[in-house]
């Protein structure tokens, strides 16, 4: 009988077992060689069960899940067994792997703007499944296309089946994912983090609506996840993974009751903690605004005349001194990014922008030039904002030579200094952005923009796509940046424990308006307001799903 890395022993798969998984491993070719990925891993999904796979980017969660279909590639080479509903999937035939596919077992991947195809409508997208797997065309299609919609949420169905991914909320797009992952009545879903890149209160519904879609449809569920808040709330057991196996598993209660591996410890103590450093007495103001907005027009017709506006921000104001953080919290489309945007002045707005003492918000490009050393961002989602073609110290050295730099001054030396102080190994300068974790290459975002000696930084969700443990890595590295450098921060985020954890000051947005503003101490312990309320509510006392 095999065991787990205790040496316990794992107990056979239960007569109803949907998924049974035995000493599954799977490694990769490269270069003639082989990498394991995943190293010996057994559990067993039942009828009606969610069964959560948790831990740090690179455990083989996502890995372990592709396997169960054999959507893993050529470079895959996977021993063991993975049977679902008593048939065997590795060395499955074609035939077998593509009627288990999108029929029996589904999928939701975490960002459905990759999964969704931009060119096409949402009647487009979803018929294609009904009519490759149930022959359904016409307006049979259609019928059943307002139906799944109707059951996940999606108000007004009918008016959207029209519409382009880009054209909905992240929410909205999650949902149309969860649709075309039922569209074919599956007994088996695949969810790979699902909700990470979701507002606190969209991720709550969407979570509702999973929960409500296995009772109702008699779904089991596989969730994979690296936040340990969301696994407790949805899972009936849970499986904990490290570099490639199973460490602990067990009744979520028991999991997180009395855990029994230290990486299992390690995991449900990551979290942000701690209090800010007390402001500097006399600390200077860097930036502050008074009543700024910004409004797009709304233009029709073949004259495209302005009929109305869109109130992106709908009269902000604020002061952050030096060493400072303001908090900006609030769903997607509250006007947070858009905020920090026109503080940087990189669209337009109207009303002042005071940065170091000067309104800056009727200057010229040219003129604010020389201030863009002093304002950097740095963004959510690192990947996408580092050129895959640039080595670490091309990216990190980038604004230097945008900027300028003092005469003499050794730039392989000032990236070779920034990168130790955020963590980095100056070694590695020479790699490209593909060669480094999610938590690395967030680091190397935060050096780019630190090398530049900066008074005010914007932090755009810089943690929202990292694993727990990074996160706390990140936020410490963040404070202490801070407090060496006396640095001015706008943080946005919708994950306000992580909030909390950084923050001076909180500004809650929606829709545009600024909702409640004050002391983190005051919003977070007495927030006046039923919106804010409601987020802090979804955000800090989650209960658990279905209960």
């Amino acid at each position: 009988m095999p065991g787990d890395e205790q040496g316990h022993a794992i107990a056979a798969a239960p007569s109803d077992a949907v998924l049974a998984v035995r000493d599954l491993q799977i490694s990769f070719r490269s270069e003639g060689q082989l990498f394991p990925a995943v190293k010996g891993v057994n559990f067993h999904i039942s009828r009606g069960e969610t069964v959560a796979l948790v831990g740090e980017s690179g455990s083989g969660k996502s890995v372990t899940a592709l396997s169960t279909v054999q959507l893993l590639g050529d470079a895959a080479v996977v021993k063991g067994s993975v049977q679902y509903e008593g048939r065997e999937m590795v060395g499955a035939s074609d035939a077998l792997l593509r009627e288990i596919r999108g029929n029996d077992i589904s999928f939701i991947f975490q960002e459905p703007m990759t999964s969704l195809n931009p060119l096409h409508t949402l009647e487009k997208q979803l018929s294609e499944s009904l009519a490759l797997h149930q022959g359904l065309k016409g307006q049979a299609s259609r019928a059943k296309i307002v139906d799944l919609l109707t059951k996940v949420g999606i108000r007004d169905p009918e008016t959207r089946l029209a519409d382009y991914p880009h054209q909905l909320s992240g929410g909205q797009r999650q949902r149309v994912m969860i649709a075309m992952a039922l569209a074919n009545g599956p007994d088996l879903l695949i969810a790979d983090e699902p909700t990470t890149a979701l507002d606190v209160t969209i991720q709550a519904q969407i979570l509702e609506l999973l929960a409500e879609l296995k009772r109702d449809e008699g779904l089991s569920m596989l969730f994979i996840s690296h936040d340990l808040g969301i696994v407790r709330r949805i899972a009936d057991r849970v499986c904990v993974m490290k570099d490639g196996e199973i460490v602990e598993q067990g009744p979520v209660e028991d999991i997180f009751a009395n855990p029994q591996h230290p990486y299992t410890r390690k995991l449900l103590e990551a979290e942000p903690t701690g209090t800010v450093e007390p402001l500097v007495e006399g600390a200077e103001e860097i930036v502050s605004t008074d009543d700024l907005k910004v409004w797009f027009p709304i233009k029709r017709g073949f004259l495209r005349r302005t009929v109305g506006h869109v109130k992106a921000v709908n009269g902000a104001t604020i002061s952050v001194r030096a060493g400072e953080t303001l908090g900006i919290v609030g769903e997607s489309g509250s006007g947070k990014t858009t905020l920090a945007l026109a503080i940087m002045r990189l669209i337009d707005s109207d009303g002042p922008i005071v940065f170091m003492g000067q309104d800056i918000s009727g200057w010229a490009s040219k003129r604010l030039r020389r201030l863009r050393r002093d304002m950097q961002i740095v963004f959510q989602d690192p990947y996408g904002s580092l050129s895959p073609r640039m080595t670490v110290e091309q990216i990190i050295a980038e604004g230097l030579g945008v900027h300028g730099v003092e005469p003499g001054a050794d730039k392989r030396q000032m990236v070779s200094d920034i990168m130790t102080e955020v963590g980095l190994n100056p070694q590695m300068m020479h790699r490209y952005p593909h060669e480094f974790s999610g938590g690395q290459r967030q680091r190397i975002a935060i050096a780019r923009a630190m090398i530049l000696r900066p008074k005010a930084v914007v932090l755009d969700e810089p943690t929202s796509a990292l694993d727990m443990t990074v996160q706390v890595q990140i936020v410490e590295l963040l404070r202490g940046l801070q407090r060496k450098y006396g640095l001015a921060f706008l943080f946005i985020s919708h994950d306000l424990r992580v909030v909390r954890a950084m923050s001076h000051q909180i500004m809650v947005m929606r829709a545009g308006e600024v909702v409640e503003q004050g002391s983190a101490a005051a919003v977070f312990d007495a927030p006046r307001d039923d919106y804010t309320r409601a987020l802090l509510d979804a955000a800090m006392n989650p209960a658990r799903i279905g209960a």
